[in-house]
């Protein structure tokens, strides 16, 4: 009898869950709702909460609406979004994460004051993140859209070290690699230049590495429960697949291949950031059933 063990510390963080929380209490009012882009990059919760009336809506779409209630996800949003929503008088329900406010407004912070020193601004605001990322645009609009983003280790050498750095990170990207280019700018930034570097990784996500690292050593299978979309899931995937090559990426319980199941004793359920606890335990109960059919 297969053994299986969901992995507590995985599900929803607290950002997430604050956004689900929000949008269920309107919904349960029976208020009509928008959401800006998709809640959480998780298709089945995604169309959990469509049936309960969350309409989703692209930037674009949001430009023709006037007068209604509009949720803004954890990922966060720049500038222009609350602008918009004040001149089509949209209601605002503002669910952005704490630690992404937080980041924003450092980064306003840094990116108002390179500009009262230099109208033409020497300094390089830089962020380790995904290019067109939810949470990266909000970032980016900080700064008039002027700084950086560099996806990884291997984009760095593209900044100019002969000028100031202020470096960022989205909140849910590697710590193991934030600090190697941190390690490479250190290195590599002119005697004449400025470094700083501020660790912006939410620490609920980071925590989760090595957690998900020692879970994944401890099982025969590892099914990574998340949708395709979660910068956060590739993240943590990778990390259980680095120490159990039997690691497999499923969005759902149908996608489990049953000979993924021969041969094995113990099987560890585990997801991102983005993955609802009732997926994991859906997981769990269709491996049972193919137990005991």
């Amino acid at each position: 009898m297969v053994q299986i063990e969901i992995d507590s510390g995985s599900g929803f963080c607290f950002g997430v869950t604050t956004a689900i929380k929000k949008a269920e209490e309107e919904l349960a009012l029976g208020n009509k709702l928008y959401c800006l882009g998709d809640i959480v990059h998780n298709g089945m919760e995604c169309d959990r909460l469509r049936e309960m009336g969350l309409v989703t809506i692209k930037h674009e779409e949001m430009r023709e609406l006037h007068d209604v209630k509009v949720l803004l996800r954890a990922h966060g949003e720049p500038p222009e979004t609350y602008e918009l929503a004040r001149k089509n008088n949209i209601e605002i329900i503002d669910a952005t994460c704490p630690v992404v406010l937080q980041l924003q407004k450092r980064i306003k912070r840094q990116y108002e004051i390179a500009i009262a020193h230099h109208p033409s601004p020497t300094t390089q605001i830089v962020i380790f993140g995904k290019r067109g990322h939810a949470e990266v645009l909000g970032l980016v609009g900080q700064t008039q859209s002027s700084a950086i983003v560099i996806e990884s280790f291997d984009e760095v050498e593209r900044l100019d070290f002969s000028r100031d750095i202020y470096l960022y990170s989205q909140t849910t990207k590697s710590l193991d690699e934030y600090h190697r280019i941190i390690d490479y700018i250190q290195s590599h930034i002119s005697p004449d230049a400025h470094f700083e570097s501020f660790d912006t990784i939410c620490r609920s996500v980071a925590n989760r590495m090595p957690n998900i690292s020692q879970f994944a050593s401890r099982h025969d299978l590892i099914l990574f429960v998340c949708g395709r979309k979660s910068s956060n899931g590739k993240v943590l995937f990778n990390e259980c697949l680095q120490v159990n090559p039997n690691s497999h990426l499923i969005e759902g319980s149908q996608e489990i291949k049953p000979e993924w199941l021969e041969g094995i004793e113990t099987v560890g359920i585990c997801g991102a950031t983005s993955t609802p606890k009732w997926l994991m335990e859906e997981t769990r109960d269709a491996i049972l059933k193919m137990q005991h059919p």
